[in-house]
């Protein structure tokens, strides 16, 4: 196709090439449709706009959001989905549905609310990609979106405090995971041989609670028990990611 597709994202660390899951959803699903994405890595001198990342930008469009991202590319004939049935594809749409409602509020509070791991990794890490003074503020303003859009899905009475929130959205996590990890069993993907947008999905909100050190790590603790799922982190980072990755 004649306009080049950039993508402007987080960084990785720990043998990731993003430790940020919405970004690692985006650049798994192009590696596993073949898009030609240029990766344009976020440092200190990026001046733009964070909250959107990832973001694509062709000559044309600019495209935020992991999923309205994934129908662009299909419609550039970018499709990891093509061979999967209309079944497969309903299934996926449920579980990706899953994931952000039951997954995603437990990954957003392990980095951004959980105090230990927002401020011995998560606030240090962000900040050294932020440009000065934004680097001040901005990992703060994260921290606060994460925990609003934690408290939007989970906030609701009964639970009306953080302590409550936070025991409800860790049952709920380990239950998606161990449902993930069934609907896997030995199988190398999650419809076969072959990934797919569900993939890249569980790959991006799996591989940084699996890789990042934290110093709090229940959910980790949890995933890595279900070693399918690590399994198949590793082999997707092995298969697809071993010449791009950086140190931690």
């Amino acid at each position: 196709m004649a306009a080049p597709l950039e993508l402007s994202c987080w960084g990785g660390g720990w043998g990731l090439p993003s430790v940020h899951s919405e970004s690692l959803v985006v650049m798994a699903y192009a590696k596993f449709s073949g898009a030609p994405l240029k990766v344009n890595v976020i440092d200190n001198t990026w001046r733009g706009s964070r909250g959107d990342v990832p973001i694509l930008t062709t000559e044309d469009n600019i495209v935020s959001q992991p999923a309205k991202i994934l129908n662009f590319l299909r419609k550039q004939k970018y499709n990891a989905d093509y061979e999967l049935s209309a079944k497969q594809g309903a299934d996926t749409l449920a579980y990706i549905a899953l994931i952000e409602e039951k997954l995603l509020p437990a990954v957003l509070h392990t980095f951004w609310v959980e105090s230990d791991n927002y401020l011995t990794v998560t606030k240090p890490w962000f900040a050294s990609r932020i440009p000065f003074p934004l680097s001040l503020i901005l990992p703060g303003r994260m921290s606060k979106g994460a925990l609003n859009r934690i408290l939007l899905t989970r906030g609701e009475p009964p639970l009306y405090h953080l302590r409550e929130v936070e025991a409800q959205i860790y049952r709920d996590a380990k239950e998606c995971l161990n449902l993930l990890s069934n609907r896997l069993g030995k199988s190398q993907f999650f419809f076969g041989d072959t990934p797919s947008t569900l993939d890249a999905y569980v790959f991006g909100f799996l591989a940084p609670l699996y890789k990042v050190r934290f110093p709090k790590v229940q959910l980790q603790e949890h995933l890595k028990q279900l070693s399918n799922l690590c399994r198949f982190c590793d082999d997707i980072l092995n298969s697809y990611f071993r010449l791009s990755l950086g140190d931690g």
